[in-house]
């Protein structure tokens, strides 16, 4: 994880940062709670989670996770994953 911006400038209020999955691994399928979730694809490719609903994903796709919704995202391509991902607390 890279993030594009230090704590401080958000505040105390989020996550801005380049996150790097690389190939048969993943980000565990997790809740929010207080706080929202959108993750922009950059490259790879992978299936996405969303409230247990799964669909594949390619580079330029964005997704959304609202406060109380759960989501995951795996890397079932031969190259690295690369996506932004955004934390908002509320």
């Amino acid at each position: 994880m890279e993030k594009l911006l230090p704590e401080e400038r958000l505040e105390g209020n989020g996550l801005f940062a380049r996150i790097t999955v690389f190939p048969g691994r993943e980000i565990d399928y997790h809740e929010h709670h207080g706080e929202t979730e959108t993750y922009h694809i950059i490259a790879g490719e992978g299936v996405y989670s969303d409230n247990g609903a799964e669909r594949a994903i390619h580079a330029g796709d964005t997704f959304f996770c609202d406060d109380g919704g759960r989501h995951g995202i795996r890397n079932t391509g031969a190259d690295d994953l690369v996506f932004i991902a955004l934390i908002i607390r509320k």
